[in-house]
């Protein structure tokens, strides 16, 4: 039996379409009378960018919010493998009031287990990349990986959600935070603690806390989508080190989520049929001109991720990614109108020399290796297939069906073309 959950995880390093995939989940389900509870947040935090455009042309940006919101009665809730800001979420829920979305935090359930990220770990993260020079990794800037830094040094001081309903325990963790990274940095971090419990507080007092058995009563309540962040060539174990991100980018956290509950979940692979990548690190069968010809209207240079980056469609690297997932059950297809629009675009399915393989375990020095055999790597190139034969060409490739195909930046830009779920229905 197929599971009524869908896991959605880019088979990239980033920027395939998660947020429109699940977009298109929620309201398609709506419209045929079983819709999506919840959409569950299982890795990342704000500087996840997955843009949304509805129908009638609205645009959001979704970093912690579920990237369903804008169908009525879909709820977020932000599991214990998310790293919460408070201050980036009141501004991301400010934006989607302005967009019609009546009570956006009202929609919203946050673990208490889950970890904070504050001003602190932020200035220490540009700090931290800026000092790097020309060997910087690629950042956000929103101190993400301090976040999670922080908490594996100093487990003990690190602020939780939980924390914003106890201000004593809150002023003493964020002091800690501001103290131990403001002496790494021989300056004083971000503003004033004081100024900081005070808006921590006020998100405590706005957002609902949960256990961690909630998840399992949204489980239990009605089909959820689990909706992951950056990519699975950027996962902190499986990824290119150092130019990854400090989250596990793979099903792993949805998963887990899942199984405690007793359920299981559709895994969907979203990838684009041309590989981006925003900042430095390997991107094998990058193409200046590809770069010139397909401008992304949602993703440009940023001060902290750099330039964004096109290249081929690497079936190489996806199929590396689809490995140290365990495989997918489905695959979501992007930028479908871009094969046959594009003069030479082309596929990488082999290099002239070794290709990357998953490791078992968790293991950097690998990660390593595989850096440098990206960093070295020389695709062979062919032209792509013609416009309709991509979905058999990535399903040949990846060993799972296109189950989703993505025309254009709209909820309406999308077709379905299996079964996805026991909750969907073919569209032909």
């Amino acid at each position: 039996m197929t599971p009524r959950h869908v896991a959605v995880v880019d088979l990239g390093f980033g920027d395939a379409g998660k947020g429109t995939a699940v977009d298109r989940l929620c309201a398609r389900a709506r419209a045929q009378g079983r819709p999506v509870h919840a959409v569950i947040r299982f890795n990342g935090g704000a500087q996840a960018a997955h843009n949304v455009v509805t129908d009638d042309g609205r645009h959001h940006t979704f970093a912690q919010f579920g990237s369903g919101t804008f169908t009525p009665g879909t709820r977020t809730h932000l599991s214990r493998f998310v790293l919460v800001d408070p201050l980036a979420l009141a501004a991301e829920a400010e934006h989607l009031r302005a967009l019609g979305v009546a009570d956006p935090l009202g929609l919203l359930t946050v673990d208490r287990d889950a970890l904070l990220t504050t001003p602190y770990h932020a200035a220490a993260n540009r700090a931290r990349e800026s000092a790097r020079g020309a060997g910087r990794h690629g950042s956000c800037g929103m101190g993400v990986g301090e976040t999670a830094a922080f908490a594996l040094a100093h487990p003990e001081l690190a602020p939780r959600v939980g924390d914003c309903a106890a201000p004593r325990r809150l002023r003493r963790r964020l002091g800690a935070v501001r103290e131990v990274l403001s002496a790494e940095f021989g300056t004083p971090l971000g503003p004033d603690v004081e100024a900081c419990v005070a808006a921590f507080t006020g998100f405590g007092r706005a957002v609902r806390a949960v256990d961690g058995g909630y998840t399992g009563e949204l489980l239990r309540a009605g089909p959820v989508v689990f909706e992951g962040a950056q990519g699975v060539l950027l996962d902190e174990w499986h990824g290119f080190h150092p130019y990854t991100t400090w989250s596990t980018t793979t099903f792993a956290g949805a998963e887990a989520l899942a199984a405690e509950a007793g359920e299981g979940v559709y895994r969907l692979g979203v990838l684009r049929t041309y590989t981006t990548r925003h900042g430095p690190g390997p991107l094998p069968s990058e193409d200046a001109g590809l770069t010139a010809a397909l401008p992304d209207p949602h993703n440009g240079t940023g001060r902290w991720q750099g330039t964004f980056r096109v290249g081929h469609f690497d079936a190489v690297a996806h199929r590396y990614a689809v490995a140290v997932c365990g495989g997918v059950d489905g695959l979501a297809l992007t930028h479908a109108d871009v094969p046959g629009r594009v003069p030479g675009l082309g596929v990488a399915r082999a290099y002239a020399g070794p290709e990357p393989w998953a490791s078992p375990v968790p293991d950097l020095a690998h990660a390593e290796r595989l850096t440098a055999l990206m960093a070295a790597a020389r695709p062979v190139v062919e032209p792509a297939p013609a416009a309709g034969d991509w979905p058999d060409f990535a399903a040949a490739e990846l060993g799972a069906p296109v189950t989703l195909l993505s025309f254009g930046p709209r909820t309406g830009d999308k077709r379905e073309r299996a079964v996805l779920g026991s909750y969907y229905s073919p569209v032909t």
